[in-house]
């Protein structure tokens, strides 16, 4: 009964083929999920990094502008406030690749920097497309208002989100210093506008500018090796 029972066996032969047979799929699987997790990874850098330029090349046509050395017309005005939306393509792309490092902290500085920029874009689009058609007694009872406590706030949360973000860039390491200190002293007199010299906000645009472009050019250099 025991024989007629046993499974028959398989040849010994067709077991080492078939195994042979499957192990290369096995061992290619682990490598090409972190090639293509890593093509992503570098283009979303490079994306974030052609942004920050963008968004620096667009401050320093700001800075121009109320420095009168170009004319401020209907294109320039539509500008001003897409240099903090493609900032925030930057800042994304920042903390992908390094800002997770500083762990919850990070994550809470990028969320308010993240929200103040989008703010920011607001403020930019009341200032240049709403304010700059509009008589200064009208400006001043707006800005008397609820307007003026939305325009102060989003000031505020602009300050303190930049310090947040670049306090937790230099804590997770790997970014230069130089560039985020500079990033957030041009910060400072944009936040403050309300109360600091044309001179000083004109500067600020520039000191900021520089410092986008910057790590917008670190981080393309370093989208391939960070990626992996």
């Amino acid at each position: 009964m025991s024989a007629r029972t046993a499974e028959p066996r398989r040849p010994q032969s067709l077991i080492s083929l078939r195994s042979s047979a499957e192990e290369p799929q096995n061992k290619q699987n682990p490598t090409t999920v972190q090639s293509s997790a890593a093509v992503p990874s570098a283009t979303l850098y490079r994306l974030a990094s052609v942004a920050g330029v963008g968004s620096a090349l667009i401050l320093l046509v700001n800075a121009a502008k109320r420095s009168a050395l170009i004319a401020t017309t209907d294109l320039t005005q539509l500008l001003a406030p897409v240099a903090e939306i493609l900032a925030l393509g930057l800042v994304v792309g920042l903390f992908l690749a390094f800002g997770r490092r500083a762990g919850l902290f990070g994550t809470i500085a990028f969320l308010i920097n993240f929200v103040a920029l989008a703010s920011l874009v607001g403020v930019e689009v009341v200032i240049n497309l709403v304010f700059s058609k509009l008589p200064l007694t009208t400006i001043i009872d707006l800005r008397a208002g609820p307007l003026g406590l939305a325009l102060v706030v989003s000031s505020v949360l602009f300050l303190l989100g930049t310090l947040a973000f670049v306090i937790s860039l230099v804590v997770a390491r790997g970014v230069p210093r130089i560039p985020l200190a500079l990033y957030f002293i041009g910060a400072v007199p944009i936040a403050l506008r309300a109360f600091v010299p044309e001179w000083a906000l004109d500067l600020g645009l520039v000191v900021l500018a520089a410092a986008i472009a910057w790590l917008a050019g670190w981080l393309w250099m370093r989208a391939s090796t960070t990626s992996r």
